[in-house]
Parts: structure tokens; C-alpha cells; sequence
């Protein structure tokens, strides 16, 4: 969404008025992730400049002091933690403003400059930035960074099934503007509001909001200019105004075209971006500039039809995933490892993701809306809602910094309000509706949700929002596999029933939030039982047998979404199951990315054309009976079976299955499914179990 580096707009002198003349002014964007001291404990002479922080770690950005506890299970380090670093700056050219931005930290952000205390941020996980300008001071400069990540009474979240993990876990920079620039202080947005209506294939109405900044003494006189490009760099239309921007005040400008014939944003078919340039200028001197990428799509919700893109139904289907993460790293990550996410997640078949459970980073936006996948993001309000004024006011604003910053990405399609709260009453119900409003008020264009729990759909805390998603995990946590369809059936009813509704079938959009069950890699079971839940034993064989069942249910319902509960492994601190305590293992795939699970290939089965073929069980390698079953998942329509060089014969795909009932031979075994476009190899041991003793095989 922006161009980070170095940036130099414009180095002149600007006449302004009849002779008046002010300095010309540069956006610069200097990099802050190198070069900083650490220490996790909380030192209060720390933010003093002339503390001796030698003794300290070294290291750079992003970081989280819970790397090596935060997915180990048990108790984990909540609480401060201090970076502090030299900033050199060079004289500041008159009437430049420089900003401290920090993309994250978690979960409250104290800052000084040079001793002084500038501010501080509650929230961990929404982009935000600080003035500095007049703390600064040309040389060498220490910025002293509190932050802490303990249970924090009136900031979100309170609980949740996750490691809050702590530390500045994202990216931080210094940025240089002139005195008239977009404003930077609007909820750590770029200052720029995107508006899109009346889409369609013929035309497009459009409409840009510029919050100009002018922190000079005098009043200025701009003109504010829209350029939209197309994806081959041709501009298709410009658009300007001119207005008088008060001194030390903000003004929005808003600047409205018509595109006819618009290339549309097609989800995963065709994510065609259009790239937008918004300039402040003064005379014919450009003072501050910045580009966006938007699509030009229309997103409606039906109760009968789901999600409708671009005036056609639109099946979204997908995973919900936690920020990108990696073992001893937590979410301290790099570019290379989210792209290597949405890869694994683009070969998967997506067409939709739930972020959760809070703000994502901006490079998760930003590829969702290359590759065309719809998001559904949201606020962390999960489990408990605190009952102070203080957690109310930042209940908002964490709603507002997630509007303000993504709500010029076109892969955005809801704003959630909160998951599976198992506590609450009127004053929690109070907050929804007063964080639901402020949506409203912040965008109109998109519906607010909300992931119900443990409850029916029409429960107190399932009535706050536009549309509505559910968490169910019928046969993992209780029912059976089959029991979906019924529930779905059940849900129907009570939703068209509501007091007010209509009774002309589902009357709120309705998705399924979350759905899954946990599988280890390493634990091998075919066929398998049952697991307990809270068990040990996670056989991967279930979970492949419980997406099976749940997607061929869910496939054919009127729902605007799905998302399997999760993408990827994840960090949570609470729990003690499967192969290895702290990790949550509904993934389809490993926490370490290092293994696709057997429901990953299901989905991409169903969900890709690219041909595929894939012998599930593939990591049980060493079997003790000789007889077993052989499944195949395909998305062509026979595969063949051939078992150490002999044809075993072809089937057809039903359903995106084929199974074949094969005695091994004893020692290796090569088995190969073969279609005329993909093919897949795998090897098994057949051991013989030993001979029970004498006594045993007597009558």
C-alpha cells in the first residue's frame, strides 16, 4: 500500500501568496529495524538518555522477547520489555515533520525521545505513529521504547486461545514530511479514504477523502490531485480541487470521478489492481504524495445466496489463520516467510480468510489483495470484554485504527466484532452495539459480523451484527460428523423466527466461522478411533476423516463463507495435546510449515484445478498388517494404482476419492497413483508382527 525506502518528493523553494516563499519539503521513510539494546525485565531509569543500556542484548526488528517460551506450553513470559537505540538525524530543512511509526507492538507501547515521553499506544496490533518532531535534535538522538504485554485490564484482549506474544513484533520507521502533508496522525492510516458505489462492468462512481495536515503558522492554499492508473500504467483519470488548509488544523478534501468501463477485481480469477496517486501541491510544487493500490469490485451479502462479487454468486472457502508465525521466532517474521504463507495457502485453493483474532500485519492486506482472496478481519475482543470505560474507549479505537488502515484494501470484505464471548450480559452487549455503530460510522459500505459459539445462532451475543459466522465443531468436541446438516437446518429456523425478521428462510447472511479438529504428523492411525480431545493422541487419519464429512456438507449451503479452523499450527500457551503441549494442532498444515497434513490435500482437491493426485496415510510407513485400504484424493476423473510395479487397475474418482483394498508384500513396498496429468509416489514397510507366544496361541 506504500512505498517504503527513501523517498524524496520534491527540493525547491515554493512561492505561497503573493511574495511569500516557504522551503520545499521531503517525504523521506527511513528504516528504524536495525541496530537496537534489549532487556525483558522492566527497568524505570531506562528512558533516561543518559542510561547505560551496554550490558543489553543486541538485536534487530522485528522481535519478540517469547520466542522460546511463547510455543513450549505453560506459563510464559507476560510483562515489560525495553529497546532502546541511537537515532542520527541531519538538520531538519524548515518546517519538515518527522514521525516515529511503529506498524506493532504488544501489547502497550510507552516512547521517549531523548528522555522526554512523547506517548503511548495500547493496543498490539494495529500500526501507529508519534510527532517527534519537536523532541528531535540534529546529531544523535536515543529513542527508549517501554513495551509490555501482561493482562492489561482495559485493552484487548483480555483472553483468547492464543499466545499474546510480546515485544515490537513488527516493523518501525522514521518518516519526514513537510509542513502540508496528508495526515499522519488519523489512526496510523495513510490519510487517504478510498470510496467505491455503483459498481459495475459499465461504470464506477469513486470518491477520495485527503486529510490535509498543515502545521505551519499560516493558512495555505492546495490543490489536491487524484491520478488512477491501470495495471499497464496508463492513467484513466485525474481529478483535482483546490481548498485553504487552516493553520495547525487538518482538512478533509474530497475529490469524486465516474470510470466508465472499469476492470473489475475478480477475486482469485482476476485481482486487477489500479494503482492511485494522491498529491498535495502547492503552485505547481508537489509537497506530498502517495500511492495506493485499490480494485474495483462490488461485494453484497444474500441470506439464500451467500456472497455476492461483481453481481454473481461467489463461493468464499477458506482457513482462518493467526499473523504469519514460525517456531522460535513467533511472529517476529520476515516478507519472505508471509509470502511463503499465502504460496502454501494460494496451492491450497483458497478464496476467502478469517484474520484472527486482531489486526494483521499490512503485508497480509496487501497480498490478499494481489492474489484475490477475500478477508474477513477483526478486533480482538475474544472471550471476556472488560467492564471499565477505559476497555470501552479502546474497544473503539482498536476498531477504528483496524477501519482506517485497511479499508482501502479490496479484499476486505467484514469487519468482525469479537469471537466466541462465553461471558457476557447487558454491558457487554451495550459495547458490541457501540463498537458495531462506530463501524457503521467509519464505513457503511461493509456489513460488521460477528463468530458465535457454543450456542444457538440467535443467543443475546449473536445479535449485534450485519451478518453473522459460527464456530461448530460437530465431532470433535462433541456430536457426530453428521450432525452439520441438521444444526444448519435448526439455525435456519431460529434466525427467520427472530422478532422483526421475515420468514422467507435464512434472514442474516450466515457463515460457518470456523469448523476443524486436531491432527498431529507423527501420530498414526488408519483406520482411526475416535481421539479425545484433550488427549495426547491427535491421529492425523481423524482430522482428514472429519474435513471429509464436514465439507460435503458445507459445500452445497447458502453460506457466505467457510473457513476451516486453522490454515497453520499455532501458538497457544494454555493448551496440553497432541504431539507437543503449547501448540493448537487444528492446522492443515504443521506449525513449522514443514507438513502438508492429509486434509490439505482434500481441500485441494475440491477447491483447485491444477490437476493433483495424493496417497493419503502417507507418513503411517510401517505397517503390521499385511490387508489395508489405500485412499487417493483427486480432482481427476480416474486414477490408477500401481503396488511395486503391478497395475492394481484404474478407478474412478468419486467425489475426489479413490480407495483400493491391497495386500502388501513383506519388506518395501512402492505404491503409485497415476492419472495422464499428475502422478504420486510413496513407500511403506510391511513387518510382520511377531508370533504370540505358546501359551497364547494354546485353545
Amino acid at each position: 500500500m506504500r512505498r517504503y525506502g527513501i523517498v524524496w518528493l520534491v527540493a525547491a523553494l515554493l512561492a505561497l501568496g503573493s511574495h511569500q516563499a516557504v522551503a520545499a519539503s521531503t517525504r523521506m521513510v527511513q528504516d528504524l529495524d536495525a541496530g537496537w539494546r534489549f532487556v525483558r525485565q522492566d527497568v524505570t531509569e531506562a528512558s533516561q538518555t543518559q542510561f547505560d543500556d551496554r550490558a543489553w542484548s543486541r538485536l534487530n526488528l522485528p522481535h519478540t522477547w517469547n520466542a522460546s517460551d511463547g510455543d513450549v506450553g505453560g506459563t510464559y513470559y507476560r510483562g515489560a520489555g525495553w529497546y532502546r537505540r541511537t537515532l542520527t538525524v541531519p538538520p531538519a530543512k524548515p518546517g519538515a515533520r518527522r514521525y516515529l511509526e511503529f506498524d506493532g507492538a504488544a501489547l502497550a507501547a510507552d516512547v521517549w525521545v531523548n528522555g522526554v515521553h512523547v506517548g503511548r499506544h495500547e493496543g498490539g496490533f494495529a500500526r501507529f505513529r508519534f510527532d517527534i518532531t519537536s523532541y528531535l535534535k540534529t546529531g544523535a538522538n536515543v529513542l527508549a521504547v517501554r513495551v509490555d504485554n501482561s493482562k492489561l485490564a482495559d485493552i484487548a484482549p483480555l483472553s483468547g486461545d492464543f499466545t499474546v506474544f510480546g515485544g515490537i513484533d513488527r516493523d518501525v520507521r522514521l518518516v519526514t514530511t513537510a509542513e502540508l502533508h496528508l495526515d499522519m496522525l488519523d489512526y496510523g492510516s495513510s490519510g487517504i479514504r478510498f470510496r467505491q458505489s455503483e459498481v459495475s462492468a459499465q461504470s464506477a462512481e469513486l470518491g477520495w477523502t485527503a486529510r490535509v495536515a498543515n502545521d505551519a503558522d499560516r493558512p495555505a492554499e492546495v490543490t489536491v490531485t487524484v491520478h488512477l492508473r491501470d495495471a499497464a500504467h496508463r492513467e484513466v483519470a485525474t481529478v483535482a480541487q483546490t481548498a485553504t488548509i487552516a493553520a495547525h488544523a487538518v482538512t478533509p478534501v474530497d475529490l469524486t470521478t465516474t470510470l466508465a468501463e472499469p476492470h473489475l477485481w475478480q477475486g482469485i480469477a482476476d485481482p486487477y489492481l489500479y494503482t492511485t496517486t494522491v498529491e498535495i501541491s502547492v503552485g505547481k510544487a508537489v509537497v506530498d504524495s502517495e500511492d495506493l493500490q485499490i480494485g474495483l469490485r462490488d461485494i453484497r451479502f444474500d441470506p439464500t445466496k451467500g456472497l455476492i462479487l461483481n453481481g454473481k454468486p461467489y463461493g468464499v472457502h477458506g482457513v482462518d489463520v493467526h499473523q504469519v508465525m514460525r517456531p522460535g521466532m513467533g511472529p517476529a517474521v520476515s516478507p519472505a516467510d508471509t509470502e511463503d504463507d499465502f504460496k502454501i495457502l494460494q496451492d491450497l485453493g483458497v478464496t476467502g480468510l478469517r484474520f484472527a483474532h486482531y489486526q494483521h500485519p499490512p503485508g497480509e492486506y496487501d497480498l490478499a489483495d494481489r492474489l484475490g482472496i477475500l478477508v474477513w478481519t477483526e478486533v480482538p475482543n475474544v472471550g471476556d470484554l472488560g467492564p471499565s470505560d477505559g476497555f470501552a474507549a479502546n474497544a473503539v479505537q482498536q476498531m477504528r485504527e483496524l477501519i482506517r488502515q485497511n479499508e482501502n484494501h479490496p479484499s476486505v470484505m467484514v469487519w468482525g466484532l469479537g469471537n466466541e464471548l462465553h461471558h457476557a450480559g447487558d454491558p457487554q452487549f451495550s459495547l458490541l452495539d457501540k463498537i458495531a455503530a462506530v463501524a457503521h460510522e467509519e464505513d457503511p459500505s461493509r456489513p460488521t459480523t460477528y463468530a458465535n459459539c457454543c450456542g444457538p445462532v440467535d443467543q443475546a451475543q449473536a445479535t449485534h451484527s450485519d451478518v453473522l459466522g459460527a464456530n461448530v465443531y460437530f465431532g470433535w468436541y462433541g456430536g457426530d460428523f453428521n450432525d452439520l446438516t441438521p444444526w444448519y437446518q435448526t439455525s435456519v429456523k431460529l434466525m427467520s423466527s427472530q422478532q422483526g425478521l421475515g420468514q422467507q428462510g435464512l434472514d442474516k447472511p450466515l457463515a460457518i466461522s470456523e469448523y476443524g479438529a486436531g491432527a498431529s504428523a507423527i501420530e498414526q492411525e488408519d483406520p482411526p478411533r475416535r481421539p479425545k480431545t484433550n488427549s495426547a493422541w491427535h491421529p492425523e487419519q481423524y482430522q482428514a476423516l472429519y474435513h471429509e464429512a464436514a465439507w460435503r456438507q458445507l459445500r452445497d449451503l447458502p453460506l457466505w463463507g467457510t473457513f476451516a479452523w486453522a490454515g497453520f499450527d499455532f501458538p497457544s500457551a494454555g493448551r496440553n495435546e497432541g504431539d507437543h503441549a503449547g501448540i493448537n494442532d487444528k492446522g492443515l498444515v504443521t506449525y513449522d510449515r514443514k507438513v502438508k497434513k492429509d486434509a490439505y490435500f482434500w481441500y485441494q482437491a475440491n477447491w483447485t484445478e491444477k490437476p493433483m493426485v495424493y496417497i493419503t496415510s502417507r507418513r503411517y510407513a510401517v505397517r503390521n498388517i499385511a490387508g489395508v485400504d489405500i485412499k487417493i484424493y483427486s480432482n481427476q476423473p480416474s486414477v490408477s494404482l500401481r503396488l511395486n510395479g503391478v497395475d492394481e487397475g484404474t478407478h474412478d474418482v468419486e467425489d475426489h476419492v479413490a480407495t483400493w483394498h491391497v495386500d502388501l508384500a513383506p519388506g518395501h513396498n512402492r505404491i503409485e497413483a497415476v492419472t495422464p496429468a499428475v502422478s504420486d509416489v510413496i513407500d511403506w514397510v510391511y513387518q510382520a508382527p511377531p508370533p504370540l507366544p505358546d501359551d497364547r496361541m494354546k485353545p
